[in-house]
């Protein structure tokens, strides 16, 4: 199960998430500065232990359930720290968790269905949204943006709500048979 480099690769995602939230929620310029690294890293992870997963043939189940755990971790720690800080609203972060827990469980109903309810590129582009939401909130607080660090965090947000709400009502709707 922990042997594949894919496996290897989420796990370590998923035990970047406190040390993330501890550099995020840093009064040092560097703990910041090392936050956005490692959030970097950490999202790129994602598609390199998919690709690794996919070309040397190590899918596995448990791979299949802690990847998208580990992203919804790891997005869900920075976001919960930005809301500690003031740097996004308690609403409008609960907005995209709660689409996080909303299409787990359908996708549990499914399961128990014997169905599979595979990624959309919806909701494919709405986690490439809360990538960036996250990125250009780290680089508007590591970096000196002005009024532009401003208005991108408003438009990632706006985007990254937009996409959640989208793309989870898609999920439902291309799942309502589950509920016939």
């Amino acid at each position: 199960m922990f042997k594949t480099v894919a496996n290897q690769i989420t796990i370590a995602r998923v035990f970047s998430v406190p040390l993330l939230m501890y550099l995020i929620l840093s009064d040092s310029a560097w703990g910041r500065l090392f936050a956005v690294i490692l959030f970097f890293l950490a999202a790129v992870s994602d598609a390199v232990d998919g690709y690794i997963a996919r070309s040397f043939k190590q899918t596995s189940v448990f791979g299949q359930f802690a990847d998208p755990i580990a992203d919804k971790l790891l997005i869900s720690g920075a976001l919960i720290a930005f809301v500690q800080l003031g740097e996004l609203s308690a609403a409008a972060v609960m907005a995209l968790i709660a689409r996080e827990f909303l299409v787990t469980g359908l996708r549990i109903v499914a399961i128990h269905e014997g169905q599979i309810i595979s990624a959309s590129i919806l909701g494919k582009l709405k986690t490439i949204s809360h990538v960036v939401l996250v990125l250009v909130v780290l680089a508007s607080r590591t970096f000196d943006l002005g009024t532009a660090g401003g208005i991108a965090k408003t438009w990632a947000l706006v985007l990254a709500i937009a996409l959640s709400v989208i793309s989870g009502v898609e999920y439902f709707y291309r799942s309502r048979r589950l509920f016939a």
